[in-house]
This record gives C-alpha cells, sequence and structure tokens, in this order.
C-alpha cells in the first residue's frame, strides 16, 4: 500500500504547486474521502466541493457534517437551480429518469453537471476519486487528463488503487466513511439511483443498474479528454 499512497501523495503535492486553484470534487464515497484525509495530512492547499442534486440519501448528509468536522479542508456544497428541478419534474414527473436513458442524462445534468460548471468556474485543476477497477467505462483512466469541456486538467490520483488498498488506507488511519458502504452499497449517488450489490456484481454495477453497464455514468466523467 505503501507505494500506492507515496504515489498519489506526489501528485497531489504537484496538482496543489503547480496547477493553484485546484479543487477536490468529492461525492464522498470511500475514495473521495481517502483524498480528504491525504490532503489533510499534508497540509495541502486544495479546497473541496460536493453536489447536493436534492436526492442524495441521508447518510450522505450525515457524513458531509461529519466531514466538516474532521478536516480543515474546506467544503463548498452547491446544488442544482429549482427552476430547472421544477420544470423537469413538471414535464416527466419525480422519476422520470427511469423512463429513458435520455431523461435520466437530462436529469444527471441538471442536478449535477450545470452546478459542477459552476464549481469549476476560476479553477486551473480539478481532482475526482475515480479508479480505473471501478467500472469498464473506467478500464483505461489516466492519473491525469485534459477536461476539454471545461477548460482545465483532471486528475485522478487513486486511479490504479484496487478495491482492497482504498479499505486498508480507510482503516488504517480510520477514515469516516458513507454508513451504507457496510449495508452492500460500494457505490453511492442519488438515493433513487443507487441500490446494494449482489456477491461478485461489478462495484458500479448499483449505480443506475436498469441501464446498459457501458452507459452508466451521469457525463461528469466523459472518456474523450486526452491523457495528460
Amino acid at each position: 500500500m505503501e507505494r500506492y499512497v507515496s504515489a498519489a501523495e506526489a501528485l497531489l503535492r504537484e496538482v496543489a504547486d503547480a496547477y493553484a486553484p485546484a479543487v477536490l470534487a468529492s461525492s464522498l464515497g470511500a475514495e473521495d474521502m481517502v483524498l480528504f484525509d491525504l490532503i489533510s495530512r499534508n497540509r495541502l492547499r486544495i479546497d473541496a466541493f460536493t453536489l447536493d442534486t436534492g436526492r442524495l440519501p441521508q447518510e450522505t448528509h450525515d457524513l458531509l457534517q461529519l466531514t466538516r468536522q474532521r478536516y480543515a479542508v474546506p467544503i463548498t456544497v452547491y446544488a442544482p437551480d429549482s427552476a430547472d428541478i421544477e420544470a423537469y419534474i413538471a414535464a416527466h414527473g419525480p422519476n422520470g429518469f427511469y423512463d429513458s436513458l435520455e431523461l435520466r442524462q437530462e436529469c444527471c445534468r441538471l442536478r449535477k453537471l450545470k452546478p459542477l460548471q459552476r464549481a469549476l468556474e476560476g479553477k486551473r485543476a480539478w481532482i475526482t476519486g475515480q479508479r480505473r477497477a471501478q467500472s469498464p467505462t473506467r478500464r483505461d483512466l489516466p492519473l491525469h487528463e485534459r477536461d476539454n469541456d471545461n477548460h482545465l486538467e483532471k486528475f485522478n490520483p487513486l486511479a490504479e488503487w484496487s478495491d482492497e488498498v482504498v479499505w486498508a488506507y480507510i482503516r488504517r488511519c480510520q477514515v469516516p466513511h458513507n454508513a451504507l458502504h457496510a449495508k452492500g452499497y460500494p457505490s453511492i449517488g442519488c438515493a433513487p439511483c443507487t441500490r446494494a450489490i449482489a456477491p461478485g456484481e461489478d462495484i458500479r454495477a448499483g449505480r443506475w443498474w436498469w441501464e446498459n453497464p457501458e452507459l452508466r455514468e451521469c457525463g461528469l466523467h466523459p472518456r474523450r479528454a486526452r491523457h495528460g
């Protein structure tokens, strides 16, 4: 585990020094909590944000409160535009995202992508907790890529980490994490779009489980960015 931790710390230091202002995009998943811990332990000048979509589980809100108390890393919360959500619900109902891929992607665009754009304004780089082992859509995930949509650099310091390394770090450093992880939820998003997984399933199988696995992304991380 030590080589993974050292490599992630080195990349985070590089981002803090060479790409300021940089920011951690956190969904408060296990990987993001590892990054909070690494940033805090190394006293790096990297702020953080999270997207409150309006449909998050209570356990995620509980973890956000605990994270604010535990770490000195500033966390800004971004929410969707209320007019956007009102219009979507009026046209498609509160759960219209189940009806088609297009409506699900539109829901993600309103609740995640538009707030993300506000969160990244004025930044030179953003950091994510994505890993190659998470899903088929992330098999070729680089450590550094260019985010052409948002016109800044993007870093994935834990890209090479396995599930075992992530949880070994969490146990060793007593990192707080979402209570849903212990209930079979390795990947946690909005409550109506996330379920527990069965033994042997892909760790992101519980996200948008009614869709083709090759399409299970919300659009925050399109895989067409160039490698750095």
